[in-house]
């Protein structure tokens, strides 16, 4: 009989298989990044319809096939449905699935980037923080979890209060790093900070990003 396993994690990614079959990518507490397969999910009706979808966190019930894993129930406790009527927030969201999916493994201990997802998910539904802020904390932090923020560049000549809020955003726990605001002039600093880092580290097109850029 296959070995049954449990997982927490958020569904990074969704593609159809055959006509009423899905395949996801999970980031998961327990195993890192995997994937798995949902037979009958895009059936009408089907109970795991709702939770193999994007977003959708909670705890994934598996068994391990030969080759892969498959889905045999789920407990979804966030699904996030506020995304469904928010277009800019959902690509924003979609983009940092894709930057979590980047930088992720499976069997890596991935939990920090994680909690980092979870959080910056959160803070676009809760909406009482700028998506641009919202960003370029995101995009900060994932640098930063990922051991490849090399600090403040002593030549950009970052204000005083734009020194300020990276430490804070490098020094802080995911789950307090949304819980400040910035000036208008010290989220432009950060926004080409943060975007100059991505250039430099990351080695990837983001496609949902180009539609962010198109709809912005």
């Amino acid at each position: 009989m296959a070995d049954i396993v449990l997982v927490t994690g958020m569904v990074l990614e969704v593609s159809p298989v055959n006509d009423y079959d899905r395949r996801l990518v999970i980031l998961t507490k327990e195993r890192g990044k995997i994937s798995a397969f949902c037979r009958g999910a895009r059936r009408i009706n089907n109970k795991l319809m709702a939770a193999t979808n994007q977003f959708a966190f909670g705890t994934f019930k598996l068994y391990e096939g030969r080759n892969a894993y498959n889905i045999q129930d789920a407990e979804i406790t966030h699904y996030f449905e506020e995304l469904r009527t928010d277009l800019a927030g959902a690509y924003l969201g979609m983009y940092f699935l894709e930057v979590a999916s980047y930088y992720t493994r499976e069997n890596n201990d991935d939990v920090e980037m994680l909690k980092l997802l979870f959080q910056t998910i959160r803070a676009i539904v809760k909406d009482n923080i700028d998506n641009r802020l919202i960003r370029s904390i995101y995009e900060i932090k994932s640098l930063q979890v990922n051991g490849e923020f090399p600090g403040i560049p002593e030549n950009i000549g970052l204000s005083d209060g734009a020194k300020h809020a990276v430490n804070f955003i490098v020094s802080t726990k995911v789950e307090k790093v949304y819980t400040f605001a910035v000036s208008d002039s010290v989220l432009d600093e950060l926004i080409k900070l943060s975007s100059f880092y991505m250039d430099k580290f990351v080695d990837k097109k983001f496609k949902s990003l180009e539609m962010l850029e198109i709809i912005s």
